[in-house]
Order: C-alpha cells, then sequence, then structure tokens
C-alpha cells in the first residue's frame, strides 16, 4: 500500500473526481415573462402571475331562454308563409324555351306542341301560344316540309320514299308532305344512279355478286324501290368494269 492510500474506504481515492461538462438545462423564460423582467411596472403586466403568464380569463358566453311563444303564422309576411304561384312568369319561361330550341333546328307544329307540353301548361295556353308562333312565321309546315324535300334528295341521295318517311316522323301532315313531294320531279331512277356511282369506285375490289348485293342494299336504305336500287346498281358496277377506251402513250 502506498502513501496515498487511506484505508479501504479511500481505496479509490485516486480516481480523479468527475466534473460536469454541460450544466443542467434550466427553463426557457416565457417571452411575457421576459418583457416582464425588463419592465415590470408597464401596465400590460398588471394581470400576469408569477409563471409569466396571463390569467385565464372566462367566457362570457350569455345563454337566452327561448320560452316565448311561437309566432302565428297570420302575423308573418305573406310571402314567408306561402309564395303564390305566377302564371305568367310561368308561360314566359315555356315562350323562351321554345324560342331557344326554334334558334338550333326547325320545328314543325306537332314538334312545338310536344315542346310546351313538357311545360305543364293549359291546352287553351298551348293553341295560343302555337298561333302566335304560327303568326310571326316561326313554325311553318310548309316550309319545313320544302327543307326536308331539298336535303333528302340533293344532299343525302334520298329517293321519294325516304323523303316521306322523314316528313312522316317529323309530324308534317300528309296533304302538306304530298304537296312538297309533288314539287320533286319523278327522277328518282337518276338520282339512284348518281349515288351508285359514287359507291362503285370503292367495290371494284369486290366479287362482282358481292358489290351488287351491297350497293342494292344502300340504295333501298336510302328509300328507293327494289326495281331502280338494282338497275341503278347494275348499270353502276358495269361502268366501272367497262373499258374507257385507247390508251395513248
Amino acid at each position: 500500500m502506498n502513501e496515498w492510500s487511506g484505508g479501504e474506504d479511500s481505496e479509490r481515492d485516486d480516481i480523479a473526481p468527475v466534473i460536469p461538462l454541460f450544466a443542467e438545462r434550466m427553463p426557457r423564460p416565457s417571452a411575457a415573462a421576459s418583457a416582464q423582467a425588463i419592465a415590470p411596472n408597464h401596465p400590460a403586466f398588471a394581470d400576469v402571475d408569477q409563471t409569466g403568464r396571463p390569467p385565464q380569463r372566462r367566457s362570457t358566453v350569455r345563454f337566452v331562454e327561448l320560452d316565448q311563444e311561437p309566432v302565428p303564422a297570420e302575423s308573418m309576411p305573406t310571402e314567408a308563409v306561402s309564395a303564390e304561384p305566377d302564371p305568367q312568369g310561368h308561360l314566359e319561361f315555356a315562350e323562351k324555351a321554345l324560342l331557344r330550341k326554334l334558334r338550333t333546328r326547325s320545328l314543325s307544329i306537332r314538334e312545338a306542341r310536344g315542346v310546351l307540353v313538357g311545360f305543364d301548361l293549359a291546352g287553351d295556353d298551348i293553341d295560343d301560344m302555337v298561333g302566335r308562333f304560327e303568326a310571326s312565321g316561326y313554325l311553318d309546315d310548309a316550309a319545313l316540309a320544302e327543307q326536308l324535300v331539298h336535303a333528302g334528295s340533293t344532299r343525302k341521295g334520298q329517293g321519294r320514299q325516304a323523303i316521306a318517311q322523314t316528313m312522316s316522323g317529323r309530324g308534317i301532315p300528309r296533304d302538306i308532305a304530298d304537296a312538297a313531294l309533288a314539287d320533286l320531279p319523278d327522277d328518282d331512277l337518276e338520282r339512284a344512279l348518281d349515288y351508285a356511282r359514287s359507291k362503285a369506285a370503292a367495290m371494284a375490289r369486290l366479287d362482282p355478286q358481292a358489290a351488287l348485293r351491297r350497293l342494292v342494299g344502300q340504295l333501298t336504305r336510302r328509300g328507293y324501290p327494289s326495281h331502280i336500287a338494282m338497275t341503278a346498281a347494275r348499270q353502276a358496277l358495269d361502268e366501272q368494269t367497262r373499258p374507257r377506251g385507247p390508251y395513248f402513250a
């Protein structure tokens, strides 16, 4: 045992004492406490307690007991109780809806009535509105029939039967439709042939019988009678296979 030994109680005295390197973290004061320390007599810190926090204030919500008698309906304003229907406004709304329809496409009188029926109008109101639209020229079955005949014969290549079916589906009366078709030249074969010629070139790669059946079917669906469809289809296909004359280099 050396001279520094102090017996059993001091056998670890040769170890140096431990000195903490970091001081214990102290709680940081709040911003209010720091400000109070700088200006303790400021009026803003009159109610601040020792923790640096202002005391909590109780809610001042007031409750009102609803013990009053209910207000009778007779004393309420009339518009709050019930609103009377406005027939005139309903008619104007239906009229504007019909005008919007007519801006996009022409309507027959039957189609216009169908639009107005959807607004639950009375029969007299519908008759009156349709009559006014006819008088102003917005509804004209004869003019619509002429448009359908022209579009079907020139743009769609349809026959008389298909055009008649279109007018019937649009609600054109039979007498007006017949009058419009009477102005159409009776040249279904010529119109069918023009249509068949426009389609025959695309069928040149098909078997002749298959091409004939397909072309006849297209003409029939456009309202041409079967004998006219067969004649026009055969002539158009024959023109495609017929020699076109000598070729000179």
